[in-house]
């Protein structure tokens, strides 16, 4: 079998990035890989049509610039270009996040993530983030949410580091599978995975909740967040840039959540907030 790789170059890189994944799951693509410029997406030839791209919503945004070239992939090097393409992540000294084709890393948290189409692998300055939060807080004995959890590894390093009940939630069905995969693969016990959205919180209690999302839901999901939160709970929130941190602050606060640490990186932002 050929596949096809196409290299989508996006700018403003996010959300675009994350919407053109999940534009391109709908149409067939299989795998993809982040980049520093944007996207590579594989999908397989004989299962291709590429008038189909007409139909991608976010390739006719006038407001981001997406540009992409292909080549086509023979069946013997697909490997090899998933594994050129998909390098360990050290969060730090003590956590490797790496795909099943990597070896065993000797760090106190070794985590094996299959990506597939799922985001979350730790590439992204978001989850990298994310994970650093999560190192240095701490989660023993701990009820945790990780809300949009892409491939679960926040809810699988939280487990690591002692939490006791973790809830792990995404709208996407090819992440709620992947999750449970992953989940899975690191002998986790202790994660529930649930497909669906905010709505699923009803009557839910956390003492930490993580959620790498965007700036729009984010806001829109802050009462609901607060709601669950118990008392002297933290919430740990990215998926926004630095310029957002004001809004999602206020939005915060006026829940009654106050703003305690930030981390940077490349511009993204990830917050603590502390009820």
């Amino acid at each position: 079998m050929t596949y096809i790789e196409y290299n989508f170059s996006v700018f403003p890189p996010q959300p675009a990035t994350d919407i053109l994944i999940a534009e391109l799951g709908e149409v067939g693509f299989e795998s993809f890989v982040e980049t520093d410029s944007g996207l590579l997406a594989y999908v397989l030839k004989s299962e291709w049509d590429e008038t189909l791209l007409k139909d991608i919503y976010i390739l006719q945004n006038p407001d981001i610039q997406i540009s992409w070239t292909q080549k086509e992939i023979e069946q013997q090097n697909w490997n090899a270009e998933w594994e050129k393409n998909f390098h360990p992540i050290n969060v730090g000294d003590r956590c490797v996040v790496r795909a099943p084709f990597h070896g065993k890393k000797e760090v106190e948290y070794d985590i094996v993530i299959e990506p597939k189409m799922s985001f979350g692998t730790g590439h992204h300055e978001t989850t990298h983030m994310m994970l650093q939060h999560i190192l240095d807080s701490d989660f023993n004995g701990k009820s945790v949410l990780d809300m949009g959890c892409g491939t679960g590894v926040l809810a699988i390093l939280a487990e690591m580091r002692g939490a006791v009940k973790l809830d792990a939630i995404d709208i996407d069905e090819w992440c709620y599978l992947n999750s449970l995969e992953n989940v899975e693969r690191n002998h986790r016990n202790k994660i529930e995975v649930y497909q669906g959205d905010s709505s699923l919180l009803i009557n839910k209690n956390y003492d930490i909740i993580l959620a790498n999302i965007n700036r729009n839901i984010l806001l829109e999901d802050i009462p609901v967040y607060t709601k669950c939160l118990n008392q002297g709970g933290i919430l740990f929130l990215s998926g926004f840039y630095t310029q957002d941190l004001d809004i999602i602050s206020s939005k915060c606060g006026e829940y009654g959540l106050k703003f305690a640490k930030k981390l940077e990186k490349n511009n993204w932002v990830s917050a603590k907030y502390v009820n």
